[in-house]
């Protein structure tokens, strides 16, 4: 059994700043991949930013330089540190995980229960 339990999320002014963090638990050989989705209502899910294998994270254009992701990978949590939010932000954040349990061969993604981040007045 894996989870992946999030905290944060709310709302917050234009130009605020807020920040998710998501823990994966279970039974998990290796983490090879953590990061950060966001959907909309009425869109497809969209990344917003990942780290895979240790390698330098990736950000969606419309969150460069406003977003910062970071994990631990002794804790098995990834973080996402959101400044100069806009209303465009406004979505429902889904944590990612891509995986391989204790009790598997093979990979697989998981996801949490997502958290809403409204950014209004």
């Amino acid at each position: 059994q894996v989870q992946l339990v999030e905290s944060g999320g709310g709302l917050v002014q234009p130009g605020g700043s807020m920040r998710l963090s998501c823990a994966v638990s279970g039974n998990i050989f290796t983490i090879t991949a953590m990061g950060w989705y966001r959907q909309a209502p009425g869109k497809q899910r969209e990344l917003v930013a990942v780290i895979t294998g240790g390698g330098p994270a990736n950000y969606a254009d419309s969150v460069k330089g406003r977003f910062t992701i970071s994990s631990n990978n002794y804790k098995n949590t990834v973080d996402l540190q959101m400044n100069s939010l806009k209303p465009e932000d406004t979505s429902v954040y889904y944590c990612y995980a891509e995986l391989r349990r204790t009790d598997s061969s093979g990979y697989t993604d998981y996801w949490g229960q997502g958290t809403q981040v409204t950014v209004s007045l």
